[in-house]
């Protein structure tokens, strides 16, 4: 299990943070610096899946929509006004006032640009649910554009608010290629019209923002702090201590006993927040990592379902607002219903279906995973009390996600943030289409999540999403475990508010 530096005993820390020099992050440099374990390997919103990269991404890059954190409500940010023409028709009047970072100013050309280039089949985009409902994009005028779908997809709305930042017309040729002699995207410069730009980019390691001067005045609202810094901190105990001696101002993700202690040495603030990202146990039904494997079978997978206490994870590890969860998608997203088959823990009733599957003496595996070690550490304790021997692979998102598309990484326990898009599109309909992250391959649960994303009475979507949910938890080839409820742990001079997207706004920020 990853340690942490005990508050109580960390003198020589307090001691640092009470006299340490000038430092690189703080006030007085008008820089806030935040830091994780995991690295950022692109700038770009389409060609990088990291959830740092979706917070940095929506300070550089702005989307014709803007999703207010408090209300959900949707309304204009790049669009001054936005009608549906049909069900699978847009139309959007653009904003006049806009500057990209490079001094270009914006307009329809941008966006057609944008649109057609990620919806494109070669266009080499990480998240194809993002744009893969885009047909393309038409220019009607220098301020405005008409979008087709390629079917009614009602939560369009949601994606045009988040994932899909508009980049200058143009750009996309400045791609580098990569050893095969295809353009590589993701080498794009990071240009966009958000309230920050892009300075400096070391991939794997930092990602420098400045404040736009020239931003216009919509919903985001002007930034105060000139400068946002994020660096990749691998060590858990290095970023506490750099948070306690200035080098950085603000981190997340900290343990809740950490945390908790943290905020009783007064040093720093402390915050918990409910987020919509969930933690999933991924197991292989059908057999892509080999078919002679024990995972294929229902008997196992109920097993292990049985066996997790996700309540007492929940409740003891990850803490404050967190939840277990039953079904595979986040409460609070349309068409998400916990309505959906159980299985309560029952380490007795897993032992009795391990030793039905033919395993009485229960089995050893792999468990991969790459956030959270302690999480995973917690299922493989419940794993093994019931017989099942896991050894933890733990390693770089990327990584783990290259293993997984290619069916080897499995079992996994993984997270999912639906890019904060509050419609079960934006998760089941991710994992359980046939892509490279299902490993359940249910022909009816693909069409009904099919019909589910395309209709556009409610009723209906509903309906079968209901039906996509409970076929997947009767299959037992996901184990929902629980909602996050993040720690953020900054400097006493920050004022910073978190929201419940897990986008922490920086750009709202101040110092006190």
């Amino acid at each position: 299990m990853r340690r942490f530096i005990p508050i109580a005993i960390s003198a020589a820390v307090v001691g640092a943070a009470m006299f340490a020099g000038p430092a690189v992050a703080g006030k007085a440099n008008d820089t806030l610096v935040w830091a994780t374990d995991r690295e950022i390997n692109a700038p770009l919103p389409y060609y990088e899946q990291v959830r740092e990269i979706v917070v940095m991404n929506f300070h550089t890059f702005d989307t014709l929509l803007y999703r207010d954190p408090a209300t959900n409500e949707i309304g204009p940010l790049l669009a001054k006004s936005y009608k549906w023409v049909d069900d699978v028709t847009m139309e959007f009047v653009l904003r006049e006032d806009v500057v990209f970072h490079n001094g270009k100013k914006f307009g329809a050309d941008d966006v057609v640009s944008t649109f057609n280039h990620v919806s494109s089949p070669d266009s080499g985009v990480l998240t194809k649910r993002n744009v893969s409902w885009i047909k393309n994009a038409e220019k009607l005028g220098d301020y405005k554009v008409r979008l087709n779908l390629k079917a009614p997809f009602p939560a369009a709305l949601q994606y045009l608010s988040g994932p899909t930042g508009i980049l200058p017309a143009g750009i996309w040729k400045l791609a580098k290629n990569d050893a095969s002699g295809k353009p590589d995207y993701g080498t794009v410069p990071p240009i966009g019209t958000g309230p920050y730009k892009v300075v400096e980019f070391v991939p794997g390691e930092s990602m420098s923002l400045e404040r736009n001067k020239s931003y216009f005045d919509g919903p985001k609202g002007k930034a105060s702090i000139k400068k946002i810094k994020f660096r990749t901190v691998s060590d858990p105990e290095a970023q506490v201590a750099e948070l306690l001696t200035g080098s950085l101002d603000w981190i997340w993700d900290v343990p809740k006993d950490k945390s908790e202690e943290m905020k009783a040495s007064g040093l720093v603030q402390v915050v918990n927040a409910p987020t919509m990202r969930i933690s999933y146990l991924s197991m292989d039904k059908v057999g892509r990592s080999g078919k002679d494997n024990p995972w294929t079978k229902l008997k196992v997978r109920q097993a292990v379902s049985h066996a997790i206490d996700r309540s007492a994870i929940a409740k003891n590890l990850v803490g404050g607002a967190s939840i277990a969860i039953a079904s595979a998608c986040f409460p609070s997203q349309f068409g998400c219903t916990q309505d959906v088959p159980k299985y309560p823990y029952d380490p007795a009733k897993a032992k009795k279906l391990l030793a039905e599957a033919g395993y009485p003496n229960g089995f050893e595996s792999s468990i991969y995973a790459y956030r959270q070690r302690e999480y995973t550490e917690a299922v493989m304790g419940y794993l093994h009390k019931v017989g099942i021997k896991t050894k933890l692979k733990y390693m770089q998102y990327k990584a783990l996600r290259g293993l997984v598309w290619n069916g080897t990484g499995t079992p996994n326990m993984m997270t999912w943030g639906s890019y904060s898009m509050n419609d079960v599109s934006a998760i089941t309909s991710h994992f359980f289409k046939h892509g490279k992250d299902d490993f359940c391959r249910d022909p009816d649960v693909k069409k009904w999540l099919d019909t589910g994303d395309t209709n556009t009475d409610p009723a209906v979507r509903k309906d079968a999403y209901a039906k996509a949910l409970a076929r997947i938890q009767e299959s037992a080839c996901w184990v929902p475990l629980f909602t996050y409820a993040k720690y953020y742990v900054f400097a006493n001079n920050l004022d910073f508010t978190p929201t419940s997207d897990e986008i922490p706004r920086f750009f709202t920020a101040k110092w006190k």
